[in-house]
């Protein structure tokens, strides 16, 4: 098989652990150890622009082309909602050029990548989408509620890397040579592991979910959590131009674009890479009502 020689250099480099199970066919996954916590908005900020009433926390993203409104799922990624606040409000520390640094973190940054028919990234201070805030939390995603341990593999092929990675490392291939001895015992496990929900497949690539909270599907105008992999989430983040199931499990959703921003997202969308400037983001708790 053609497409496992070629992906061999990919997958033999990660430094994940997985399970070596040469059958494919006993389940490993097992939920992560996870406590909710109540988000906490440090500083007390409103704004003129017209927000929905409803109860909620809001954020403003002020950019050069105009306002972009979002409402943050407190409830459903409130470990991702409380860092991202943070940053915003200068309320945590995170390092530049080595030292440590307490200010509003995304102040000046741009929408770095910005691909039509996808998405918008921002939240990059190398501009470049190689830089963060010098730190990493795990990601907040509840597998199980996106209906991933109900879906095959087989049935999701957008996943199909994922799964060949989970076949070549649990059976601790570490060569071209080990493939090329062992390619009819490779393929077999390839059709067994086809067999394999979503959620199996995923789990074996190192990422790690919780069955407490209720996660919200990557959809046009999801605003998640940009990453290098399972659990390196750090500042960079995204919004959805389109629907994108084949993100769901990988990427934590912890927000909603409003529909009052579709004329500014759309002239950010086609302006392009790094023409957006973020001026500054504003935290707006609603929790207890709207405020007069």
């Amino acid at each position: 098989m053609n497409f496992l020689k070629l992906g061999l250099i990919f997958f033999i480099s990660s430094q994940i652990l997985f399970c070596k199970d040469k059958s494919f066919q006993k389940p490993t996954y097992k939920p992560a150890d996870y406590s909710k916590v109540e988000v906490v908005v440090r500083k007390k900020e409103d704004t003129t622009v017209a927000l929905p009433d409803k109860k909620a926390i809001f954020a403003i993203i002020d950019t050069n082309k105009g306002n972009l409104l979002l409402e943050l799922y407190h409830d459903n990624a409130p470990l991702t909602v409380q860092n991202f606040i943070d940053l915003a409000q200068g309320e945590k520390e995170f390092l530049k050029q080595g030292e440590k640094v307490k200010k509003p973190f995304y102040n000046g940054l741009t929408f770095h990548r910005v691909i039509a028919g996808f998405m918008v990234q921002g939240g990059c201070p190398n501009g470049d989408g190689t830089g963060g805030p010098g730190y990493s939390f795990d990601d907040e995603i509840n597998a199980v509620s996106l209906g991933l341990d109900k879906v095959k593999v087989k049935d999701a092929p957008s996943y199909g890397r994922l799964l060949q990675k989970a076949v070549l490392v649990g059976m601790g291939i570490k060569s071209q040579q080990d493939l090329e001895s062992r390619i009819t015992e490779a393929e077999e496990n390839l059709k067994q592991a086809s067999e394999m929900s979503v959620l199996e497949v995923l789990a074996r690539n190192g990422y790690k979910y919780n069955e407490v909270i209720t996660s919200k599907k990557a959809l046009k105008g999801a605003l998640a959590m940009a990453n290098s992999g399972p659990n390196t989430n750090g500042s960079q983040f995204f919004i959805n131009e389109v629907n994108t199931p084949h993100l769901d499990g990988l990427h934590t959703v912890f927000g909603q674009l409003l529909p009052a921003s579709d004329t500014v997202f759309a002239q950010i969308v086609k302006d392009g890479n790094a023409k957006t400037i973020i001026n500054k983001v504003v935290i707006v708790d609603r929790r207890e009502g709207v405020t007069k």
